[in-house]
């Protein structure tokens, strides 16, 4: 089941999809479609358990961009982005989670499902001039961790990549065109063997996991975690607390990254 949103009268690149699925012997379906509206996201996990009997594995990977500043962006370009990433997600993920957990039950045990989201390091990092896309992103990290912790007693799996790849998103902005010699460093078809891993059997145990992939590179990221942690014998107060902390950042060496001051 291939999805892509194409205006009317505009070309979909599902059908592409299917094409190539279909030339090298599968059997595949092109549905055109905003897979942030509630009813039309149902409609697509029935359209494939009326065809092939089930739904095994969904994979979230639609967004797109609407950059800008902070002080200029406007109302729409924060509420279209957060909607078609956070939004688009969760409605295809709820409804895939509605048929497993009634499948579940019906068999009265584990069932195989796989989910596969799309996030990205701006989410983990933040990103100038993407507030809205950095806050999607994370979005649906927590999502990610939040289903897999849910979706476990069903037996289903959820996961999310960070890719950097060359998209229709990336097309044209320099680096997406990238060569190490004659290696594509940012060919999509570097990023597909890992999330053809993480919905197979061999990925049964690898769930509210975060991957970040490119070119011959994956990482495996550490969830959120303390660094140290600082007590104080009676109560907190302002002194106390810039007693604590500041040797904590004056001792850190800062690394310009952009217009981003890091440290390490």
């Amino acid at each position: 089941m291939v999805n892509d949103f194409a205006p009317p009268g505009a070309d979909n690149a599902a059908d592409a999809v299917v094409a190539e699925i279909t030339a090298a012997g599968g059997d595949a379906v092109a549905s055109a479609g905003d897979v942030a509206d509630w009813d039309y996201a149902a409609a697509l996990v029935q359209i494939a358990v009326d065809r092939w009997g089930s739904l095994d594995i969904l994979v979230n990977n639609a967004g797109f961009l609407r950059d800008r500043v902070l002080a200029n962006m406007s109302e729409d370009e924060w509420d279209s982005v957060v909607r078609v990433h956070m939004k688009g997600h969760f409605c295809t993920m709820h409804h895939a989670a509605v048929h497993w957990r009634n499948k579940s039950k019906e068999i009265d045990g584990p069932v195989y499902g796989r989910i596969v989201n799309t996030t990205s390091e701006a989410g983990m990092l933040g990103s100038v001039g993407q507030i809205n896309y950095a806050a999607a992103k994370a979005g649906i990290i927590a999502m990610t961790i939040s289903a897999a912790q849910q979706l476990v007693r069903y037996g289903v799996t959820v996961n999310a990549i960070a890719p950097r790849a060359r998209t229709a998103m990336t097309e044209g902005l320099g680096w997406a065109d990238a060569l190490d010699g004659d290696f594509p460093v940012f060919a999509p078809e570097n990023v597909s063997p890992l999330v053809a891993y993480l919905a197979s059997p061999a990925a049964a145990k690898v769930s509210g996991q975060v991957l970040i992939v490119w070119g011959r590179q994956i990482s495996v990221v550490s969830g959120p975690s303390v660094e140290r942690q600082l007590d104080v014998a009676d109560r907190w107060t302002p002194d106390a607390v810039a007693d604590a902390l500041t040797p904590v950042y004056d001792a850190r060496t800062p690394i310009k990254d952009g217009y981003i001051i890091r440290y390490k």
